[in-house]
């Protein structure tokens, strides 16, 4: 049997073009199928298994894929902005915890996720080093933002402008690492996280300049009277906060009025998120509350669907192809015949011949077998996260 696998492969590599062009289309039509599956399958796993682990989201109305989509993986597109009160009346309903969230801005491709203390403990988020933000100015940063930029405790990071050309959109802040959280293997290890008051002072909302009433500061002032000091344009703004310049930044306005993306609301129990549910169905409110479970699992029958059509798509090819594959082995032999005719008159038996036949094309089953193996094992390691972001960018 050693001879006829040796005149088998020896054939195979001479007529090594050949031999490629078939390994190759036969790898494909085996490993399409397989790894839409596989990339499929553990992409859902990945999405799911955050969305179940949030019982409900409250945010402006809309699109409740946008929604679901920004405040669970943190995606690039915003949803309709949400004024803080309404996490402030989810916390006083006393029927769940209120989680802001101000999903927004983003430091080089890292998004930045203003919220509270308490989403550390709802995500079972645990610290490598460090320790959570305190004041105003803090960041904890995730496992791969770390790493991505080489930063740690006691570094610094800085939040991006929205535009190149429109620095006033949103201030370049300096912010402080504070902590550095541990592995999650989640959206969370990509993400820069702050006070919401942070967030907001990175959007403008709140700042800290000079004191104008300093005699330091008489070219900053346009204007002055008993009871008001106006700025003009020299006035210095501080794009960092520190021990000195702290008590300089200041809100203006009502808090409540201030955006958030998003409220993560746990409840105290069933009947509770029952009830509060309840509460967004009025059609005249400006806000509606979500299960992102639900949410998520309609985005995946779209794919799932999809993915139906595709491998509906690839069977067809796939016969389309073996057929040809089949041909080509055909015309082959025909190709072949005074080389058969050969092997008959040197003492080959028709067995034989025939079993060194089927030899090359077991062996070129077997590399493509291999090949697509060994791709799978590549998109089962890699695939769900390049999928993950796909959907989400």
């Amino acid at each position: 049997m050693g001879d006829v696998l040796y005149l088998a492969w020896r054939y195979l590599l001479y007529h090594r073009l050949k031999t490629v062009i078939l390994v190759t289309s036969i790898t494909l039509i085996i490993y399409l199928p397989v790894g839409l599956n596989v990339v499929v399958e553990q992409s859902g796993e990945h999405l799911t298994a955050r969305a179940e682990a949030t019982p409900l989201l409250v945010g402006a109305k809309g699109s409740p894929l946008e929604l679901a989509l920004n405040s669970l993986y943190f995606s690039q597109d915003y949803p309709e902005l949400v004024d803080y009160a309404e996490a402030t009346a989810i916390e006083d309903s006393s029927l769940a915890t209120a989680i802001p969230l101000y999903v927004r801005f983003r430091s080089r491709s890292q998004p930045i996720v203003g919220t509270s203390l308490d989403y550390f403990d709802f995500q079972r988020l645990d610290f490598a080093s460090g320790r959570p933000m305190a004041v105003l100015g803090e960041c904890v940063i995730g496992a791969a933002v770390a790493e991505e930029f080489g930063v740690g405790v006691g570094d610094t990071v800085t939040s991006s402008p929205e535009t190149v050309f429109d620095l006033a959109g949103v201030y370049p802040l300096r912010m402080k690492i504070a902590g550095v959280l541990a592995k999650a293997f989640t959206p969370d290890d990509d993400a820069i996280f702050v006070d919401i008051k942070t967030a907001w002072i990175i959007q403008g909302l709140g700042h800290g300049h000079q004191d104008l009433a300093q005699p330091d500061a008489a070219a900053s002032v346009l204007n002055r009277s008993q009871d008001n000091i106006v700025a003009n344009a020299a006035l210095v703004q501080y794009n960092e906060i520190t021990a000195d310049n702290a008590d300089s930044f200041h809100f203006h306005g009502d808090l409540a009025g201030y955006p958030l993306t998003a409220v993560i609301a746990v409840p105290n129990d069933e009947k509770s998120g029952v009830i509060l549910r309840g509460r967004y169905t009025n059609e005249e409110r400006d806000s509606q509350i979500v299960r992102p479970v639900t949410v998520i699992d309609e985005l995946l029958d779209t794919i799932l669907t999809i993915q139906q059509f595709i491998v509906a798509a690839v069977i067809i090819v796939g016969l389309a192809t073996v057929a040809t594959a089949a041909l080509v082995f055909m015309l082959s032999l025909r190709l072949r015949r005074r080389e058969i005719d050969t092997m008959h008159r040197i003492g080959g038996s028709r067995a034989r011949v025939a079993s060194m036949l089927l030899a090359e094309v077991a062996i070129v089953i077997v590399l493509s077998v291999a090949l697509a193996t060994a791709i799978t094992l590549l998109t089962w390691r890699f695939g769900p996260g390049v999928i993950e972001s796909f959907v989400l960018s």
